[in-house]
């Protein structure tokens, strides 16, 4: 069987990622890497043995012979490199959220719709464990009918001021907030209707990066369920996790409730800190990547091979964006804010 030739947009840390998934998947190979910044792109290339070295995505499009492009830049530039590879005829694996305004929603859907090509957008909480078995016994009808859930999932300060760059140009919605619709969404079986929010900053703004710090949101679902959703990134860096991730799901005959952000499986002293080893999200065993974040780009791929549905559809993740844009707003207006689709 022919593997499937990868290229990559954006030679950042998870596109490095993403690179070292390809070089492992027995059906993937990388044909290309391109970055505006040649020399991250070319330390990509020469660990992973790429050839092809791009500094454009014009470029790389016109020369790479790739049938499907990830693309890993931060969120706000998804959609013009997305529209540009289906108008190419590769397929795309669009890092979350999906694109961050109503506009680049659209364009991307018409231009994949159009050009008949296949995307999914990463949101890889659906592979994580604890969810998966969540999924699996709401669908066995254990809880019976569902009624309610919550959803907390925060980041430490250092991932806004220290860990992306790029983070004034974004919010905790584009960067949290996306896999916490999307799990709610996906447990609870329904899309986000219509929402409620509040919000809060300073404290980022006082450390010179001028984003919202924390969202509050009230979610309605087109099922009749509803939610509650948290999502910040000002917990202290001292915390022993990056994340914060609470999550429980209502029905009328049980309660699922999880705890993903201490699994207390490995804890390490030393004299300068207290750390818990992350062995769910991201991690090596025996020199190969392992970890529930890593699934999902290997789905993509097996997907794209087998002709299946991707896992996340690709509405799914629309509804995800457009439900952070209703939340944005609604927190401005301090007003009921309708999903606009």
């Amino acid at each position: 069987m022919e593997k499937v030739r990868m290229a990559i947009v954006g030679a950042g840390v998870w596109g490095d990622t993403h690179a070292g998934i390809f070089r492992e998947h027995p059906l993937a190979v990388t044909a290309g890497i391109c970055d505006t910044n040649q020399e991250k792109a070319a330390a990509v290339a020469e660990k992973y043995g790429i050839h092809g070295l791009y500094d454009s995505v014009d470029r790389m499009l016109a020369e790479c012979p790739c049938d499907a492009v990830s693309i890993v830049t931060p969120d706000f530039l998804h959609a013009d490199i997305a529209v540009k590879c289906a108008r190419a005829g590769k397929h795309i694996l669009i890092e979350k959220p999906l694109a961050t305004s109503r506009d680049d929603v659209k364009r991307i859907m018409e231009a994949v719709e159009t050009n008949h090509v296949r995307a999914m957008v990463d949101l890889h909480n659906r592979w994580n464990p604890p969810f998966a078995l969540a999924k699996q016994a709401i669908e066995a009808g254990e809880l019976g009918n569902l009624k309610t859930g919550y959803f907390r999932l925060n980041d430490i300060k250092w991932v806004a001021t220290d860990m992306l760059s790029w983070s004034a140009f974004s919010s905790i919605l584009w960067f949290l907030g996306s896999h916490s619709i999307d799990t709610l969404s996906w447990l609870l079986g329904s899309r986000v209707k219509r929402v409620y929010a509040v919000s809060t900053c300073g404290v980022l703004k006082n450390m010179g990066v001028d984003t919202v710090d924390t969202y509050l949101s009230t979610l309605e679902f087109e099922n009749g369920c509803i939610a509650q959703m948290e999502n910040g990134w000002i917990d202290p860096n001292g915390n022993p996790n990056v994340n914060d991730l609470k999550c429980t799901v209502l029905g009328d005959r049980g309660k699922i409730a999880i705890d993903a952000s201490h699994h207390n499986m490995i804890q390490k002293y030393t004299d300068a800190a207290a750390t818990v080893p992350d062995v769910l999200v991201r991690n090596s065993v025996h020199g190969a990547v392992k970890g529930f974040a890593y699934e999902s780009i290997r789905s993509f791929i097996d997907r794209l091979v087998s002709g299946e549905d991707f896992i996340v559809s690709l509405e799914d993740a629309a509804n995800a964006s457009l439900a952070i844009l209703a939340i944005m707003e609604s927190a401005k207006k301090r007003e009921p804010v309708e999903v606009a689709y």
